[in-house]
């Protein structure tokens, strides 16, 4: 049931400005809105002038309407496996095929791992705010650590980590050919594409922000590497424009691929982006003590360098 709620005194001032100070009316286009609905009356009439000006003797009274009774969205139980929980965040492990939120190309309708989140936040009955729980992204067919804020107040503390590059990024990565020096940093600015704006690249480019990858050969054989990969900075697909452009595209990517890989990737039957989170390193924004978590790498990946005799040497 609706409630006229009376207004404090306005002599001397328009309707509409009046209305307008109130907070839960918040701007003079919602009064005169207001207004117009006939949901403003002086003195028990029904108002309609947005430009009345107001006698010291008017009582204006205004009606709120009653809040839309929208059902909480679900949530999707996609079975994400939690590697870490406290009171600030999760860490979950992330399935390849599955974009963490919408994005170009994506029907409004398609999962995504905003929509597992959601789950799991109503399951453990906490607020959920689709702009207030990714801290980080990873690409639609990356797997791994993905770092989730459980309230604003972590979200905006997690995220200045990230921007101040305190958090350490580990990504396993396994290449075409095997990469001379066996260690070393690729820092080269990446930027949109000019000729294809769904990629990234270190030429043909119009802006460009500094980017650096640091990676080391933990194995090789059968003319592949397997490298572990740190980011010290957080670029739309920074490892794959790297590794690319010194000659070592990551196997299972369609996107940034060489002759060779393609041709690799197809021999050794290859049906998924090699790339994985594999450690991630970051400050509790409460206990403000180191938080290390690692994601093993998934049986499909596990099992090919098995395979192909390449060990996961830390």
């Amino acid at each position: 049931m609706h409630q006229w709620i009376e207004a404090p005194s306005g002599s001397g001032m328009r309707l509409d400005l009046l209305l307008a100070t109130i907070p839960a009316i918040k701007s003079r286009n919602a009064a005169q809105k207001m207004i117009e609905a006939g949901q403003v009356r002086i003195s028990g009439k029904k108002e309609l002038r947005s430009s009345r000006m107001l006698r010291a003797t008017d009582c204006v009274e205004y009606m709120l309407p009653e809040p839309d009774t929208v059902p909480a969205e679900a949530g999707v139980d996609l079975h994400l496996n939690v590697l870490h929980e406290d009171d600030d965040c999760l860490v979950i492990e992330k399935p390849a095929g599955i974009a963490v939120h919408t994005g170009n190309g994506m029907a409004r309708n398609d999962t995504t791992i905003l929509d597992g989140i959601r789950f799991l936040f109503q399951k453990r009955r906490i607020p959920f705010s689709v702009s207030e729980v990714l801290v980080h992204r990873l690409d639609k067919e990356t797997t791994g650590c993905l770092l989730i804020a459980k309230n604003p107040k972590a979200h905006m503390a997690l995220q200045k980590q990230f921007e101040k590059r305190t958090v350490s990024k580990f990504y396993l990565a396994l290449v075409s050919g095997v990469p001379s020096p066996k260690a070393a940093m690729i820092d080269a600015p990446i930027g949109r594409h000019t000729g294809d704006r769904t990629r990234m690249s270190i030429i043909q480019t119009g802006k460009t922000r500094n980017a650096a990858t640091t990676y080391r050969t933990l194995s090789s054989a059968h003319g592949m590497a397997l490298l572990s990969c740190e980011l010290h900075t957080g670029r739309t697909h920074q490892i794959r424009v790297h590794l690319l452009s010194i000659g070592h595209p990551i196997l299972g990517d369609s996107k940034y691929e060489s002759m060779k890989s393609l041709k690799l990737t197809a021999e050794k039957q290859i049906d998924f982006l090699c790339l994985h989170a594999w450690k991630l390193s970051f400050m509790s924004p409460t206990s403000k003590k180191k938080i290390s978590v690692t994601c093993q790498l998934p049986k499909k990946y596990a099992e090919f360098l098995e395979e192909n005799e390449m060990k996961l040497t830390v």
